[in-house]
C-alpha cells in the first residue's frame, strides 16, 4: 500500500469552485473494532448533480447544520464552529488508488461522494489555500472555515483499511469545518466565492500543527 505525497498537487487549471455533492447520514450504529459505536460518518448524496431534470435537491442549511444530518459525538464533530464539514474532490483519486490497493473496490471505480464522512463534496479550495475565517458565500447561505478534521478510528471504519488516519494526516487531505453565517438552502451545482478573513493560518498549516501535537 503507498503512502500518500508530503504535499498536494498544484493542478495547472484549478477546478471551479462548486458543490458536486450534498451528503447527509442519521447517527446509526457500527460495528468497529468489536464495538457497536453510535456515529454519523455514513453520509450518502441527497443532493446531485445527476438527479431527475438535471435539477439537485436544495438541502436547508440552519446554525447546527444541514437538514437530514446527525453527529453522534458532539466533541468532536458537530456544533455551530463545525455544522458542516466539507472535503475536496481532488483528493478523492488519492483515496480511489489506496482503497483499489487494499482490494475494496476495482481500480476504474469512482468512490460515492460523502465517503470521507463530508456534507459538501466541492472542488475548487484546496487546505493550502483555505484559510481560518474565510468566507465562502453560496447563492443562498454562507459559510465560514472555522477549523481542519481531525481523523479518528471512524474514518477507518468507514474507508474499509487501515492506516487511514495516518495517510490523512501525512498527506493533509483533512478538508474543513465550516460554521454557519447566514443559514438558507445549498444543492449540488451550486458555485461559492471566497471572501478572505484575516489569512493569519491555512488549514493545512493548522492541521499539520495539530498532527504534530498528538504524535
Amino acid at each position: 500500500m503507498s503512502t500518500a505525497p508530503t504535499s498536494p498537487p498544484s493542478p495547472a487549471h484549478p477546478a471551479a469552485r462548486r458543490v458536486l455533492s450534498v451528503n447527509v447520514a442519521q447517527a446509526t450504529a457500527m460495528e468497529i473494532q468489536g464495538r457497536r459505536i453510535l456515529t454519523g460518518i455514513g453520509k450518502q448524496p441527497v443532493s446531485t448533480l445527476a438527479q431527475a431534470g438535471g435539477m439537485a435537491e436544495r438541502i436547508a442549511v440552519r446554525p447546527l447544520g444541514l437538514a437530514g444530518d446527525e453527529q453522534a459525538d458532539l466533541s468532536v464533530h458537530g456544533g455551530l464552529s463545525k455544522a458542516v464539514y466539507a472535503y475536496p474532490h481532488e483528493h478523492y483519486a488519492f483515496w480511489q488508488t489506496v482503497r483499489a490497493q487494499a482490494g475494496l473496490q476495482g481500480w476504474h471505480d469512482a468512490m460515492p461522494h460523502g465517503m470521507l464522512g463530508e456534507n459538501l463534496t466541492l472542488t475548487g479550495l484546496l487546505e493550502a489555500d483555505a484559510h481560518i475565517g474565510d468566507v465562502l458565500r453560496f447563492p443562498d447561505c454562507v459559510l465560514a472555515i472555522s477549523e481542519p478534521r481531525r481523523p479518528c478510528y471512524k474514518l477507518e471504519a468507514r474507508l474499509g483499511f487501515p492506516h487511514a488516519i495516518k495517510m490523512m494526516a501525512q498527506s493533509g487531505y483533512c478538508g474543513y469545518y465550516l460554521s454557519v453565517r447566514s443559514g438558507g438552502t445549498i444543492a449540488a451545482g451550486d458555485a461559492f466565492e471566497i471572501e478572505p478573513g484575516a489569512r493569519e493560518v491555512s488549514i493545512r498549516e493548522l492541521f499539520a500543527a495539530k498532527m504534530r501535537k498528538d504524535a
